[in-house]
């Protein structure tokens, strides 16, 4: 009895431990972002301890940028998934695109895509798994407007619905100006975007197979100057960024290598200083990880 007793209050204080360090880490975020120039939001979830978790500003509305990408991608598998198409099958590469606002056709300016090579391959032909893969890695916003064109944005929210993410709104394209000028932007929330990556870790976004795909991509990422800046180089990081003028955000699942995992969104607008707004999430996500290692 007296052992059992003793593993109990071993067990209840370890539990004890790592909620009070949850809720300190927490009381420094909220502080980091109070301090800091701009508006913040974080959503935090230890995947191998559900009540280790941070919650900011995480159903605040952010604009998505190109974090609206994975759920583009996550569609694309979708239907692959359900024999609409193959992945293996081509598609054209183009720059004529319609806008949701009145269908009026606008075309991507190639100094604003950091996408850069499928603006040599125009008119050429490119698989869809090649051009997701663009949209993801590069953030290619042609590759993005071409696969958007495929599944239909629509598609893309009600997937997003099924999978409880109830507050990401794909509604159009990249650079689509006439729309932005009406106020019709693509939106989201660092909670549903947790959700989703959660969704990615657990096999059920599309279902394993597909799943491991879309992780086995998004850990192929070229832009790394934020969750994943100040991390060690043994882990496994899956993420999305995303950027345009006073915001930057990222989303990512990061697996340490005793199998431990966690997802991380930080999402940001109205900076005025990028940099330093850049830096100072990048500093959060390093207190991340080293509260997942210490506990």
């Amino acid at each position: 009895m007296k052992c059992f007793l003793t593993l109990s209050f071993l067990f209840l204080s370890f539990c004890g431990n790592t909620q009070t360090s949850t809720e300190k880490l927490q009381q420094k975020i909220d502080s980091v972002f109070e301090n800091t120039q701009g508006d913040f939001a974080i959503a935090f979830k230890n995947l191998s301890e559900e009540k280790d978790s941070i919650f900011i500003n995480a159903h605040e509305d952010f604009h998505a940028a190109s974090t609206m990408k994975t759920p583009v991608m996550i569609e694309v598998f979708k239907q692959a998934a359900e024999g609409k198409f193959s992945l293996q099958d081509s598609l054209v590469i183009k720059n004529e695109f319609k806008s949701i606002l009145d269908g009026s056709s606008y075309a991507m300016e190639l100094g604003r895509d950091s996408g850069e090579h499928l603006y040599e391959r125009i008119g050429q032909k490119r698989s869809i798994q090649d051009l997701v893969t663009d949209m993801i890695i590069y953030s290619s916003n042609l590759a993005t407007n071409i696969v958007i064109e495929l599944v239909d944005a629509k598609n893309v929210n009600k997937t997003m619905r099924e999978l409880g993410a109830k507050n990401i709104n794909v509604l159009r394209g990249v650079e689509d100006m006439k729309a932005y000028e009406a106020g019709l932007s693509n939106s989201t929330t660092a909670y549903d975007l947790m959700l989703i990556f959660e969704a990615l870790s657990n096999g059920k976004a599309v279902n394993p197979e597909a799943d491991k795909q879309m992780l086995e991509i998004l850990q192929q990422q070229k832009h790394i100057d934020l969750i994943p800046a100040l991390l060690p180089e043994n882990l496994k990081i899956a993420n999305k960024t995303g950027w345009i003028t006073g915001v930057h955000h990222d989303s990512a699942l990061i697996e340490l290598p005793d199998g431990t995992k966690y997802v991380l969104v930080l999402l940001s607008k109205n900076m005025e200083n990028m940099d330093a707004g850049t830096k100072m999430l990048a500093e959060v996500s390093k207190m991340v990880y080293d509260h997942i290692i210490e506990n």
